[in-house]
């Protein structure tokens, strides 16, 4: 199975959106579709016998148009020409068509009532340019009856249609000398509703485009040029002659070009685009970097290892997008009105045009309300409500060091009442240390180290990795002829010529029923925080070594507010009891689950969503997958390289907990956005509707087209609008 995301033109509305989705869901050899109105993309997962053009060609049947695989650096220029000389225009048909009812002067040859056949034909031939100028949408009005997914589109055109044909009858009546159908002209409603509809358009993208901005930005982060080291000094080279395996040179002030690893050099980079995090990072040899880092002040030489669409910055915004073309379960209402709502408006304006023909309402008036019913219904306010803040609130977690996979998070995390921690490298900072050892052996301590190192190498576990980085330092050699195998939950087993080895826990002595005599140490190692790994070789206990951690320096702030948000905390643990229990003391965490494997850490997440906790879980990303994969949302304390095989739903880049209560706060603020602006939707058209219907004319409460136009402008740009002061959200 393959997975695209196309660029789609020509949609307007939700309901260009949810037809186009509904339609691709429909094809055989696509299995999901997801199409996003505010990124104008399709996220497509299909067959391996589909190609790109097939898709292509299922897009242009549904009515738009496919601009092939989403290209956020592509750029179109916009030109305001046409609105003003279209407002020249409209303003001149304006001033034909109604200077004699408000007193202004006229001209004489275009008198209504001196030369009715000058006058009708002129607004005729003013009119046609409108009807050119908005030839998109009507083919797009006329495409999406034709498929059954009637749009906003649909209905102006048949509003605008019925308006201009009645104007021509008039106009055809007037030349054949029925001079009194030159009072039953439209032709100025029909111009100002296809102008107002192409200028709010026009308005409504440039604005929706800013909420892109997050996005965009992370494109353009990296630099177009590098220095290639070569062997008479560097030279400057584009991104596209960069291979894997260069060796690049960057000096202070310039970015980073490509990912890579720090071959020469020390040096502080600024990695806050990616991190959100301020303060400058000390990078040196052996070092991973990240292309679009600033470098401060020194000179590095690094390796190019991932380059363009494998970097972690198009990882990232390929993930960010995805994301925004999820659907969160509150657009699902939205989707599910919208997918209805223009033909209940088609069904209530034809209702409007009967009734009031019954009610002795002339044709002229009943017409008119026929399309202001029309013009005014505005689906794209309830379309935009959900994904533009959704599309925001993306680009601002992104922007901070928050990487959220999926939309329904942005609806989940301010729902969370239960968080559940993993212990080691996420509460802790996972930079482990030997800290004692106890030789029970005849073997010198570094052989015994040795040992531990030999078999551990080969572990992917935190703990493995704290060990070795500790041998290392201890210049420890290891040896590479262990045959090792991985026990969950245990540790390590290891078979070198005839000899088993184990670098294990107490859990696995008591199964194999090893005779353990060194409990007392272990007890000691335990109570100051240790964690412990025994070292048994043909079932004899050859050593055991203390391993201990450091606390992260913000977890015991992030429980405080945790615990003022009342939320339950959980501290989830393969470790011992009394290491546990320790970390737990220190950090004000009283429920401790600890000694778990992790088939029993995802028997502990089973249980609490069977008692109704909407649950987080925060791990590694590696280690705690199945856990993590049950919980509501799983954060993943991962680093930012790690990106592209990381399973969490949300990703802390910086490694900082904290951001886990921006994520909450961001998640409280887009849900009341999303409320704010579907209240809006809803509120908007119940009003606006039965008005242009004319049922409050009684109390002289009554709108002709134009203004229904206008108003249907303003209100899909409040929605924009509201949508965008999520921008100004200030993260810690």
């Amino acid at each position: 199975m393959k997975k695209i995301i196309l660029g789609i033109e020509g949609m307007t509305c939700s309901a260009c959106s949810n037809g186009l989705e509904k339609y691709l869901n429909k094809q055989d050899g696509i299995n999901l579709a997801t199409v996003n109105l505010v990124m104008a993309t399709a996220s497509i997962e299909y067959e391996d016998n589909l190609t790109i053009e097939d898709l292509a060609k299922y897009v242009k049947e549904a009515g738009f148009t496919s601009t092939g695989v989403a290209n956020l650096n592509k750029k179109k220029k916009k030109s305001f020409i046409p609105f003003i000389v279209y407002g020249f225009l409209a303003t001149i048909l304006m001033y034909i068509s109604m200077a004699t009812m408000i007193n202004l002067p006229t001209i004489s040859l275009l008198d209504m009532h001196k030369y009715p056949i000058n006058y009708s034909v002129t607004l005729l031939i003013l009119t046609i340019p409108f009807l050119i100028y908005g030839s998109d949408i009507v083919k797009s009005g006329v495409k999406n009856l034709v498929h059954k997914m009637p749009n906003m589109d649909t209905l102006v055109s048949i509003g605008v249609f019925s308006s201009f044909l009645y104007s021509l009858f008039g106009t055809i009546m007037v030349i054949l000398g029925k001079t009194e159908y030159i009072h039953n002209l439209y032709f100025e409603s029909t111009a100002f509703v296809i102008y107002f509809i192409k200028l709010g358009r026009f308005i409504d993208k440039n604005s929706k485009d800013k909420t892109k901005e997050a996005i965009k930005e992370l494109v353009t982060m990296t630099p177009k040029t590098a220095k290639l080291k070569t062997e008479d000094g560097f030279k400057k080279v584009t991104l596209d002659e960069i291979k894997k395996g260069d060796i690049l040179i960057c000096f202070a002030g310039e970015k980073i070009a490509v990912d890579g690893v720090i071959v020469k050099g020390t040096t502080h980079l600024d990695e806050s685009f990616i991190t959100g995090e301020s303060k400058p990072v000390t990078k040196r040899e052996d070092d991973k970097v990240i292309a679009g880092s600033i470098n401060y002040d020194g000179i590095i030489e690094y390796k190019a290892e991932k380059i363009g669409k494998d970097s972690t910055i198009s990882e990232i915004v390929n993930l960010v997008v995805e994301a925004t073309n999820t659907k969160a379960p509150i657009s699902l209402l939205a989707d599910k009105i919208s997918s209805y709502f223009v033909p209940i408006i088609i069904i209530l304006a034809v209702l409007t045009f009967i009734v009031s023909l019954i009610f002795g309402i002339s044709f002229n008036e009943s017409l008119i309300r026929f399309v202001t019913v029309l013009v005014v219904a505005c689906p794209c306010a309830l379309g935009l409500a959900t994904p533009l803040a959704i599309v925001i609130a993306e680009g601002v977690s992104a922007k901070n060091g928050i990487l959220v996979k999926s939309s329904e998070t942005f609806e989940l995390a301010n729902k969370i009442n239960t968080i559940v921690f993993d212990k080691t490298g996420t509460l802790t900072n996972g930079n482990l240390k030997i800290s004692k050892v106890y030789n029970y052996s005849n073997l010198s301590e570094n052989n015994l180290l040795s040992i531990l190192g030999s078999i551990e190498e080969k572990s992917t576990h935190p703990i493995a990795k704290g060990v070795i980085n500790s041998l290392k330092e201890k210049n420890i050699t290891f040896d590479n002829t262990f045959e090792v195998e991985n026990l969950v939950g245990f540790g390590m087993k290891a078979i070198k010529e005839k000899d088993i080895y184990y670098a294990c826990n107490s859990k696995l002595l008591n199964k194999l029923e090893i005779t353990n005599t060194y409990t007392e140490d272990e007890k000691k190692l335990t109570k100051s925080g240790n964690s412990i790994i025994y070292i048994v070789k043909n079932n004899q206990i050859l050593g055991l070594i203390g391993i201990k951690d450091t606390i992260r320096k913000e977890a015991k702030k992030l429980i405080d507010k945790l615990k003022k948000l009342n939320i339950d905390i959980i501290m989830l643990t393969g470790d011992n009891k009394e290491t546990a229990n320790e970390i737990g003391r220190e950090l004000g965490i009283t429920n401790i689950i600890s000694d778990v494997v992790p088939k029993e850490k995802a028997n502990a997440i089973k249980d609490l969503k069977a008692k109704n906790k909407q649950v987080i879980m925060v791990g590694d990303g590696i280690n705690d997958a199945p856990s993590l994969t049950l919980a509501d949302i799983a954060i993943s304390v991962s680093s930012a390289t790690d990106i592209a095989t990381d399973t969490a739903d949300v990703i802390l880049m910086n490694n900082n907990l904290l951001k886990i209560i921006d994520l909450i706060n961001l998640s409280a603020k887009t849900l009341k956005n999303i409320k704010q602006n579907l209240f809006w939707a809803f509120a908007y058209n119940s009003c606006m509707v039965p008005i242009a219907m004319g049922i409050f004319t009684k109390f002289n409460i009554a709108i002709n087209p134009m203004i229904a136009c206008v108003s249907m402008i303003l209100s899909s740009l409040f929605v924009v609008f509201n949508a965008l002061r999520l921008k100004k959200i200030k993260l810690n």
